[in-house]
């Protein structure tokens, strides 16, 4: 018989809209016995290794996770800063923020909480605490501008197995992606542009991406779509002819094909080709994670050096900063039209400008 998570008697009456970010996921320390959980979760998860349980959770666990943790922790270690994994660091302020600029505007309608896909703060504790705050609709917005079953679809399937626990459920709804949204391409510009005025601008930009494997398009996924749609609208907005930038996608896993070209190799390409100056930025994250500081700033620069290139210049995720602060909260206010009372409306059109078509 199926047991429900029951409302508690003291619990605050339902009249909220409860705003829900969830990112990829962090271990709780850069240690191997950290690691280690967090890896079986990821690495379980049958929207990310798509292969039959039985044949893979013997190579995990009598494979991966008796060799990888200890690897992946001395990563983590080179990135992990005082306040701890940068993921979680940026990810909490970046909802301290939105729970600011939304309480400006809405006082007491909303509450903002975030969660992590695998890891904590875990989405069952994201969700049972707006329940607490008195959250009767709900907003979920997975922090990845292009969507993946492997990361969009996932982590709605982890809140909507949470929310099947309750007996009174919210509303809910979902965004899907905002790979074209303006505000994050014009704060991605921006990023770039004060970048380029501090530092000067390379020979040459690349954007990076996480890649997938290349089965998942062929199977429908839009995500490789949605990548090449984000960097062109960038390209646009920063002036860029197409020989000035290249679109990459990095952290392949496995021996199966993923999208090309992958970033280490185009690194190395255009170090053998004599560019000397090379900028990257990567446009699907926008909190600065181990896969920026680590695999870009300092794997992807020795890469890069190492094939005759003399600079590397990482341009860092869009993190705290305020222009995608503001995006973010235009593309929240945007999604609860007709949740919001009549006398606190959301961002004027000027501040929240309709999608272009794909």
């Amino acid at each position: 018989m199926a047991r429900f998570i029951d409302s508690p008697k003291n619990r605050a009456a339902g009249t909220r809209i409860g705003v829900l970010l969830v990112n990829l996921g962090t271990p709780d320390a850069p240690t191997a016995a950290a690691v280690k959980p967090y890896l079986r979760q990821f690495l379980s998860d049958r929207r990310v290794v798509e292969l039959p349980a039985l044949l893979w959770q013997p190579i995990l666990r009598g494979i991966i996770l008796l060799t990888r943790p200890a690897k992946s922790a001395r990563k983590y270690a080179a990135v992990w800063s005082k306040d701890g994994s940068p993921l979680r660091v940026w990810t909490e302020k970046q909802a301290k923020l939105v729970k600011g600029y939304l309480g400006e505007r809405h006082a007491g309608q909303v509450v903002v909480a975030y969660a992590m896909r695998y890891g904590q703060p875990s989405i069952a504790q994201a969700v049972a605490a707006l329940r607490e705050h008195g959250s009767d609709r709900l907003l979920l917005l997975p922090l990845y501008p292009q969507y993946s079953a492997s990361t969009t679809a996932t982590a709605c399937d982890a809140v909507f197995a949470e929310l099947a626990r309750y007996r009174d459920q919210p509303a809910l709804r979902t965004v899907r992606d905002f790979h074209d949204h303006p505000g994050y391409i014009e704060a991605l510009a921006q990023r770039i542009r004060q970048h380029w005025m501090v530092e000067g601008r390379g020979d040459h930009l690349v954007m990076s991406f996480h890649g997938i494997p290349r089965f998942a398009v062929d199977k429908g996924d839009p995500y490789q779509r949605q990548c090449q749609r984000t960097a062109q609208l960038l390209a646009q907005a920063l002036g860029l002819a197409d020989d000035r930038y290249t679109v990459a996608f990095q952290s392949r896993f496995g021996r199966a094909e993923w999208l090309k070209p992958y970033t280490a190799e185009t690194l190395a390409g255009l170090g053998r080709k004599g560019v000397r100056n090379v900028d990257v930025v990567c446009p699907g994250f926008v909190s600065d994670c181990l896969e920026t500081l680590e695999e870009i700033a300092l794997e992807g620069k020795q890469t890069f050096l190492q094939a005759g290139g003399s600079t590397l210049r990482y341009i860092p995720a869009l993190n705290d900063d305020n222009r995608w602060i503001h995006a973010l909260t235009a593309l929240i206010e945007r999604e609860l039209q007709g949740w919001l009372t009549a006398d606190e409306r959301p961002a004027a059109p000027s501040e929240m400008p309709a999608r272009p078509a794909s």
